[in-house]
This record gives C-alpha cells, structure tokens and sequence, in this order.
C-alpha cells in the first residue's frame, strides 16, 4: 500500500533550528568547550549541564530497540549515552577519545538507554515507524551527524596548500591549520536532480531501472547538476542523455537530504520534479541505466497497492531488536505481497516514492460549462475538495497565446477566485493537495481549456 509521511525522511531535524546566542551556555562554542573540560579533567559532573553523546562506529550511530505492542512490533531509538559512558566505550574499543572526536549537535531532553549496537543507518531507516514522529525526529539528527562525520572524514587537509585542517565552530566548520593559508572549508552538499518524467497525453510516466537494483524495482530518473547548470536545465539534460526523451516544462516538487549515499558524498541534497515529455520515443544509454520505459497510471497504483511497506518497515525493527539482544537476523526487507507484482518503486522513506504517489492520487476533474467568466462558472462545486488553493496564471481574453502565463500571478482560495470578474481565454492552475486535517504540499500543474479542467 502507498505510504503518506507528514515529511521527508531525514528532514525536520529540530536541533538544528535551537542555536541559541553566542553567550548562551548550550552555545555551539561554549557548549562543546565545556564538554571537552569535563573530558580532559576527567569531571564529567562539574558542570550543570548533563551531556549526552551519540557515538558513531564506521557511519553506524550506536541505537537501542524496546519492545512495544504485539500488533506494532519494536521501534528503535538513538543510543544516547553520558560522556562517562562514551569514554569507557572508546577505551574498551582501543580508540583514543578527544575532543576533536566531537561535533556539538544542540539542546535536547534525551532518556539513558540500556542494550545498544551499532546499526546501520540505511537499516535504521528502513525500520523507522513513518507514524512515530520521535523516530522520524532520530532519523533526522542521524543523518546529520553522519553528514557531518563522513565530510570530516573526507576533508581532513587544506585542498588548497595540503596541510591538515582543523575543526572550528564546534565541528561544523573545518579550517586549514597553514598559518599563511587559513582557508576555512564548509560541509559539503551533493545535490542531485529526481524526476518523474510524466506523458500527459497518454497519462504515462517514465521510470527506469539501474543495473544495481533488485529484480522488477523500478524508480525516477536521477543525475547530479553540472557546474553552471540550473536545476531545470539539469532535469532536461539527464533526461535527454538517459532516454533521449526531451522535457519542456518543468515543476518543482520537493527536496530531501540523502546522507545514506557513497561515503565520498556526504550528503546529497535530492530536488524532485515533475517533468513534463515532447517527445515520447524511448533510447536507452545502457551506460547510464539498464531499461526504461513508459507506465501508465493504473499500472503504477496497482503496483503501489501491492508492495507491502508496512511489512517491511516491521521486518526491519525486528531486525534492528535482533541485533541489539545479540541475536543473528535476516537482511531480507521483502516488500511485496504473496503476489508477485511486475514492478514495484522505493519506499516511503524516499523522494522517489513520494513524486510516484503523488502522481498516482490526482485524477481528472471535469467543468460542465466553457470557463467564459469566472464569476459565473459555478466552479465552487465542481473543483476536488482536496484542492484548498489555486496558483493561477491569467491570460485576459486577446492576448497572444505566446504570452500566456506571463500576465498575473497570485494565490488565491477558491473563494476568492470566484469573487473575480475576470474574461479568460486561458487558465493553467497549481493545486495544493491537501490530506487528511493537514495540507501535504503536493503541487501539480493543470489546464483550464476553457470547456474542461484537468489536473496531473
């Protein structure tokens, strides 16, 4: 069944918005300072403030599991441990611990935990409970902290003079210790182009399958942007060079960060789109993947309503608690039913997933009158409720339809739209998907033909 998040995997780290004043004692400076006194002093209680660590292993944070009810399963959490505890793991584990081993994250409220591992993150997001706003809240300040990690890792001398670098403003900048160069060096960010390459005339999408993916999965087309290139200019090129299939419009959907890539990217940052198909006749550069073809909406929901998310987010947890009592697991996260499927796409804790089921939940929508004058088009009962706002672009009746699109912009309810005394010869609108008490930020491109309205 297709997975609906209130956010993006990765994102929504709350830490990350709580820096207080430079003065302030949980201060990125004066907090980590503090910290390393207490480790070099060996007084881990001289201070009024209680630190929590989060220890890494090889790109693994250290979580715990605690068992919940039956018909949820376990859930899993970060393995917060005190500064006396993170000492004596180092120790037992032959690795010297100093304060250059510590990135200052921010303030929280965390509980002790008691039987913890090192787990994967990939693992760890596959296990988190998408319902659980905790989990999805650790999945966030464990991404970060492992971006920031695996870029100290890979940033350890001056690109410039060769000399080593050296943490400055509590890890999350790093400067060249050369007194004549001192060039500062900032985390580095990969960011990457996701599409779904949509056929409005056929109501098809595009999606493409990579030699490294498991049998019958199936995802969006993807390329990192080339210096000097805009993200639109990027969607078109690697849509072009992979299937030869050339884009014209293009709508920004959302973005996610992506710290669970190769360790010589950090962190890419995954800006998805729509992409709209001229041309529709397919030529796969087998250099860049292995197939690509088009599918049509029912093909894609049907798969959707086969892959079975939820069992694999629970096979997941019940591995992640296998792993923390010790015991041996399986690494199968099966994700379709007894029933085979042709294909079946990532899951709910990637970008991808949410452009393909986005896509699938919108559906044609008809107006029973020519859009003459929106004052009297009746149109209040004929848009989908899920609609709470429109972004229209005007053409005022007359102008040449080379310059639609360019008169008026502005966002409007639907009620304010249809106070307008308006003649229209042509409308193109953007939905705003709204689910269930809580606008999800699903945004689409539609026509107004005059006799008809027709969403993505």
């Amino acid at each position: 069944m297709p997975i609906s998040l209130q956010s993006h995997a990765f994102a929504g780290n709350p830490l990350k918005s709580k820096t207080p004043k430079p003065t302030h004692p949980l201060s990125p400076a004066l907090a980590l300072e503090t910290l390393k006194t207490q480790l070099v002093d060996n007084s881990h209680q001289s201070s009024s403030l209680n630190f929590k660590v989060l220890p890494f292993r090889k790109g693994r944070p250290l979580a715990s599991s605690t068992s919940t009810d039956a018909d949820l399963g376990p859930k899993w959490h970060l393995g917060w441990i005190s500064l006396a505890d993170c000492t004596g793991l180092f120790s037992a584990s032959g690795v010297e611990f100093t304060g250059d081993s510590l990135l200052y994250l921010g303030s929280s409220s965390e509980q002790d935990v008691d039987v913890v591992c090192f787990i994967e993150l990939r693992t760890l997001m596959v296990a988190t409970d998408w319902a659980d706003e905790q989990a999805m809240v650790d999945l966030a300040v464990a991404g970060h902290a492992k971006a920031l990690l695996e870029w100290h890792n890979i940033s350890r001398f001056c690109g410039y003079c060769g000399e080593k670098t050296v943490p400055t403003e509590s890890g999350r900048r790093k400067q060249c210790s050369n007194e004549l160069c001192r060039r500062k060096v900032y985390p580095r960010v990969d960011p990457v182009v996701i599409m779904l390459v949509v056929d409005r005339e056929n109501d098809r999408a595009l999606l493409g399958r990579q030699s490294r993916f498991v049998p019958r999965m199936w995802s969006c087309l993807a390329g990192f942007i080339e210096p000097g290139e805009s993200l639109e200019e990027a969607v078109r090129r690697e849509t072009w060079e992979e299937t030869a299939i050339e884009v014209g419009e293009v709508m920004y959907h959302s973005s996610q960060p992506w710290p669970v890539g190769p360790s010589s990217m950090p962190c890419q940052l995954m800006v998805g789109f729509f992409a709209f198909a001229k041309s529709l006749e397919i030529k796969v550069d087998k250099a860049e993947l292995e197939d690509a073809q088009w599918h049509s909406r029912e093909d894609v929901r049907k798969a959707l309503m086969f892959a079975e998310y939820e069992k694999a987010q629970r096979t997941a947890a019940a591995k992640v608690d296998q792993m923390c009592k010790g015991q041996s697991s399986s690494s199968d996260f099966n994700v379709e039913s007894g029933e085979l499927a042709p294909m079946f796409f990532p899951g709910p804790f990637a970008i991808a997933h949410r452009l393909i089921t986005s896509w699938t939940t919108l559906r044609p929508v008809k107006v029973c009158q020519p859009l003459t004058d929106l004052s009297n088009a009746g149109l209040k009962g004929q848009i989908p409720n899920e609609i709470s706002k429109l972004e229209v672009f005007l053409t005022a009746e007359g102008e040449k339809r080379a310059a639609s699109f360019k008169i008026n912009l502005f966002l409007v309810t639907i009620d304010d739209l249809l106070k307008r005394n308006r003649i229209l010869k042509e409308v193109v609108v953007c939905g705003i998907l709204c689910g269930p008490g809580k606008a999800e930020g699903y945004k689409d491109s539609c026509n107004f033909q005059l006799d008809e309205f027709r969403d993505l």
